[in-house]
């Protein structure tokens, strides 16, 4: 054949295998899990709603001009017939639970994060049992939840207009928990490579978050007109608290999955976005195994578990179009929980991206005889991992520090969410 032949032959195999992902991308769009097993009601026109004025609490190092934000909720809230909406901004010592605790107290109608997910983490820890709903600007790197929420990321003014005037939506919360470490564990800890830090703190974009500032003032006992806030409502156990809960929205998880997240560069993240993730993950491809033991829900045993990596997702969908988690779904009531492990180096992480890649295109069944790259899913209400060696954790994108003892469990309907 003429090379020309050669050229028509290569470009008519290309249109071929384009028009087969365009098919098998067309059905997983089709036919994928939807975020909500349940269809909700439309609220927008419900007379029962909360009166109050609206809430805003903005990350301003997530944006450039805070003041055009502002504007634009002012020019919607009056648009839509709402009162001039409260305005908070996040600081190093509080990244907003205190924002949306006094949010409360003065009786916002919704309380909107913008900023990125530390900030939705602390926004929405406040809010968990209140019933106030909470809207979402997403301005961070990943923003998990608003992706899984399917909110449309491409207007900030649509956003605006959803999280001030959209349908409410009952979701879960996952909370996670990690044991103190024993004195040879923090040991071995301060001994390793990877021992970079113990405290989410100082290496995320919420600040104090992940640790549970004491507050002075009170949790409230009602909020907005005609809601019933618990006396528990946001409420953050100290530091010092063995029994803190860290609440996530989207996934935690430890060995791979969190040193990931540690590794990330702040520089990198600003200017790439979440694929300063990718980045960093690349870099822990070497990194070493978990040797676990893991006990579901009400189970009096426990599985032993090798993995690079051990994740608790309470939805599944990732940036980059990645479909981690298949059936999880938003108020489903399990933790979708995944073991995920690979061998052979750099062949087993390309098999797990096939997986993947596969898994986000609807396809389940893996028909390779041999793989490299695994991922075992299971289901719980809860569930507890020992680890024989400590671990990073993270939640959202927020690292809880280190730990051998992991508890995390489902709160079904803990958090009210404003979606398109």
């Amino acid at each position: 054949m003429t090379w020309e032949q050669w050229v028509a032959l290569a470009a008519l195999v290309l249109a071929l295998t384009a028009v087969v992902i365009g098919v098998m991308a067309w059905r997983a769009i089709k036919n994928r899990t939807p975020s909500f097993s349940e269809d909700d009601p439309d609220t927008r026109h419900d007379d029962t709603r909360p009166s109050g004025p609206p809430a805003v609490i903005l990350n301003p190092s997530k944006i450039s001009d805070g003041e055009a934000l502002r504007e634009t909720f002012t020019r919607t809230a009056a648009e839509v017939g709402l009162p001039e909406p409260l305005w908070y901004e996040t600081t190093v010592d509080d990244p907003g639970l205190g924002q949306a605790q006094e949010a409360l107290r003065r009786g916002a109608s919704v309380v909107v994060a913008a900023g990125g997910d530390g900030t939705v983490r602390a926004v929405a820890e406040a809010l968990a049992g209140s019933g106030v709903p909470m809207g979402l600007v997403p301005l961070g790197t990943g923003n998990l939840l608003a992706r899984n929420l399917e909110l449309p990321l491409g207007s900030q003014r649509d956003m605006v207009t959803t999280a001030l005037t959209g349908r409410n939506r009952a979701m879960d919360l996952g909370w996670l928990r990690t044991e103190p470490l024993s004195p040879a564990d923090e040991e071995k800890v301060r001994g390793r490579s990877d021992a970079s830090t113990a405290k989410s703190a100082e290496r995320t974009d919420s600040g104090e978050a992940a640790e549970g500032p004491e507050l002075d003032s009170a949790i409230p006992t009602s909020g907005a007109e005609g809601v019933d806030i618990p006396d528990d409502a946001g409420a953050i156990p100290t530091p010092d608290d063995p029994d803190k809960e860290h609440v996530f929205l989207v996934i935690g998880g430890l060995g791979f999955d969190a040193a990931m997240v540690s590794g990330a560069d702040d520089e990198l993240k600003a200017k790439l976005g979440w694929i300063a993730y990718f980045v960093a993950g690349v870099r822990n491809l070497a990194g070493r195994k978990i040797h676990a033991r893991v006990e579901m829900g009400e189970s009096t045993g426990d599985d032993p578990v090798t993995a690079r990596t051990i994740l608790f997702a309470n939805c599944g969908r990732l940036p980059g179009g990645v479909v981690l988690f298949p059936d999880a779904q938003l108020d489903d009531g399990w933790l979708d929980i995944a073991a995920i492990d690979t061998r052979g180096g750099v062949i087993g992480w390309a098999d797990l991206l096939r997986k993947v890649t596969l898994q986000g295109l609807g396809i389940r069944k893996d028909l390779m005889p041999y793989s490299t790259g695994t991922i075992e899913f299971r289901r719980a209400r809860s569930v507890v991992v020992r680890c024989d060696e400590p671990e990073h954790v993270q939640v959202d994108g927020d690292l809880v520090g280190y730990a051998t003892t992991i508890h995390a469990r489902v709160e079904k309907g803990g958090l009210t969410v404003r979606t398109a």
